[in-house]
């Protein structure tokens, strides 16, 4: 590696080129439960600069891994094979803004909530909110096609990027999209964004900006079983309302929020949803009373809308808190990220209560009601023997389950390594021929993120469980 980091330092300089022990040990990772190794992380603060590190690697024939912030929990972001980390997150400028026309050009380590603070007093946001929205990167966004509670009307990352300035995985700069509403030719700004940085990194990109509403009502509902939570959601998506977000939190959710933010939340019910509408104030107060109907059909317990914005934040920071606030149940927890028709969720939960029990597990269930886009979180304690084996166990059997159900195998957070070899549920030996054939037109010599999305050859580099780890290597 010494020639490798050489060349790399010359390019960035001696301070932006880590090879240090400890910087290795932070960046051989994301926010997954799953480790790789790497011998060297560069932060370049310039298209250029990543341009001269792509060239760089491919040069000397390594593969290299493009990371925004690490909050990834599919894997995307682990480096295999001692492979080159650029990392993004010096590259964190808003490069201009066109409030006519609702657009900005940012770069990848913008993170999400602070362009939408940044762009707060021209009315307009960048609607696409994960939970780790204060610290996710717009560029990991564009990655993962990332979500949000507020995709349900809204749509996803896809549906907010017009165009993107991407370094190729041979160095080659080239934009792909444009400001245009309908760019000619074939829209590879889609096949990219989503990519899982297998296609190359993005060094700007075009976002489209979204106007803030100007009325907001926001309900949280309570039921005595899930059942009657999820025949609401249903209910409330026939009708024809597509409220901005709907989100449900499990019994076992609503505790460990509750414990933590001490908003009133009815911890003794089954199952809450948090409703939100948007729009004029008038059209508002007619759709609060047909949903309230609605869960009135369905035995709701009881129905609390927001008094004012104050109110509103402390509900969506319990929603937001959610992942944190299990560490008061367990130190470690696992997270998949399923979608399944609105019609199968009380079937699909109640497998994955069942499977949680049998595994003797728990699992906490805080998702995208609305979408059918599940995150049930299998709380444990690595230290226990054993309880690594029951988790991914566990895990394994809520994919199948899903997918059976005639869901799909990821929402928004991806499929990296967590998911890669599950794609064959999915996908035919055609359709991944065929992927694999759109990836190769990219990156003929693979390697660009090496090993990830695509079930891959037994050569690539070798993936740690951290709950397998050496003692004193959790972090």
């Amino acid at each position: 590696m010494g020639t490798l980091v050489d060349d790399l330092r010359a390019a960035l300089g001696t301070e932006r080129v880590r090879s240090g022990p400890t910087e290795l040990s932070l960046y051989r990772r994301d926010a997954s439960n799953m480790a790789g190794a790497t011998e060297v992380v560069c932060l370049p603060a310039s298209t250029a600069e990543v341009q001269a590190c792509v060239h760089i690697a491919h040069r000397h024939g390594t593969p290299f891994v493009p990371r925004g912030s690490g909050t990834g929990l599919s894997g995307g972001a682990v480096p295999l094979d001692g492979a080159v980390v650029i990392a993004t997150s010096k590259m964190d400028r808003v490069l201009s803004v066109d409030h006519v026309n609702r657009q900005a050009w940012v770069q990848p380590g913008v993170l999400n909530l602070d362009l939408s603070r940044q762009l707060a007093h021209l009315g307009v946001h960048f609607a696409p909110d994960p939970s780790s929205q204060q610290t996710c990167s717009i560029g990991g966004n564009v990655a993962n096609n990332s979500g949000g509670p507020h995709c349900l009307a809204e749509g996803v990352t896809a549906s907010h990027v017009l165009a993107v300035r991407v370094v190729l995985p041979d160095g080659t700069l080239t934009t792909l999209g444009g400001e245009d509403p309908e760019p000619t030719g074939y829209d590879l700004r889609g096949v990219f964004v989503g990519s899982e940085g297998m296609l190359g990194i993005a060094t700007e990109i075009c976002v489209r900006l979204t106007q803030n509403p100007p009325a907001v009502e926001t309900m949280l509902m309570d039921f005595a079983t899930v059942d009657d939570g999820a025949a609401t959601v249903s209910g409330i998506i026939a009708s024809g309302i597509v409220p901005a977000a709907v989100e449900m939190m499990d019994q076992l959710c609503l505790g460990a929020v509750e414990a933590y933010i001490h908003a009133g939340l009815p911890v003794d019910a089954a199952a809450a949803l948090l409703v939100e509408v948007v729009g004029l104030p008038e059209g508002l107060r007619a759709d609060v009373e047909r949903i309230v109907a609605i869960a009135e059909q369905h035995h709701v317990r009881s129905v609390r809308v927001a008094a004012d914005e104050a109110e509103r934040m402390l509900l969506w920071k319990g929603r937001k808190s959610a992942f944190g606030a299990i560490a008061r149940i367990k130190p470690n927890y696992y997270l998949h990220d399923t979608v399944v028709p609105r019609s199968k969720l009380p079937e699909v939960l109640a497998q994955v209560y069942d499977i949680a029990r049998r595994h003797d597990l728990q699992v906490l269930n805080v998702f995208h009601a609305g979408d059918g886009n599940l995150h049930p979180l299998l709380v444990y304690d690595a230290r226990e023997p054993g309880a690594t084996e029951r988790v991914h166990h566990a895990g394994a059997e809520i994919v199948q389950a899903s997918v059976a159900a005639g869901g799909v195998l990821s929402g928004e957070h991806g499929i990296g390594l967590e998911k890669r070899d599950y794609m064959s549920l999915m996908f035919s030996d055609v359709d991944l021929a065929a992927q694999d054939a759109l990836r190769r037109a990219f990156d003929p010599d693979r390697l660009a993120n090496p090993c990830k999305v695509l079930p891959s050859p037994a050569s690539c580099g070798e993936i740690t469980q951290l709950g397998h780890l050496p003692e004193g290597t959790w972090v």
